[in-house]
């Protein structure tokens, strides 16, 4: 059981998915939970423009991902995991975070092998390229695409946003013990 290349997603996987929240009810005065994160699209949610969110988050990324809080298990599960496995990270994030997304690594001790900020939510290319074997993600049409496309597993982190259905190879997991325990034991067979 060495030396698999797990892909990884990093926001709503190894960050918390509401890590957002906090922000958004700041700065447009709303009160929304987690529960009311049903799309993905958050500008959707808030009932803005894209335009309009595109430039919220060139305000405020930085800072999102500089204090993003991790979930729990995430670090001792991946750090059992660097011992025996590739840690690919694989992000939808902009190139121009990726000293932030360094820096929030080191002092978060996430373990990785390498980190990869894509700038776009379509991350077959970068799946392929590094030859990723099971993949995180928290994007439904990501989780979805991957599986299909690369024909791997995807472990898919429940959230309100991606409850849509799901093909054979995506599999729902709520929390870092269960995918874990997954990843032990398709590695085994």
């Amino acid at each position: 059981m060495t030396n698999r290349k797990l892909g990884i997603d990093i926001d709503g996987t190894i960050t918390n998915p509401n890590t957002f929240i906090p922000y958004l009810n700041k700065t447009f005065n709303k009160n929304l939970t987690m529960d009311d994160i049903k799309v993905y699209n958050l500008a959707t949610v808030l009932g803005i423009t894209n335009e309009e969110f595109y430039t919220w988050m060139k305000e405020h990324e930085p800072t999102i991902y500089k204090d993003a809080p991790l979930v729990s298990h995430a670090i001792s599960t991946l750090s059992d995991w660097e011992k025996q496995h590739q840690l690919i990270y694989i992000s939808a994030r902009p190139i121009d975070y990726l000293e932030v997304t360094n820096e929030w690594f080191k002092k978060n001790n996430v373990p990785y092998h390498h980190i990869e900020l894509i700038g776009k939510h379509d991350k077959l290319d970068a799946v392929k390229h590094h030859g990723v074997e099971v993949f995180f993600e928290d994007k439904h049409d990501n989780a979805c695409d991957i599986s299909e496309e690369c024909d791997i597993p995807v472990l898919l982190f429940n959230t309100p946003y991606n409850q849509d259905p799901v093909p054979s190879k995506v599999i729902r997991v709520n929390d870092w013990k269960e995918a874990r325990k997954w990843v032990d034991n398709y590695f085994i067979k």
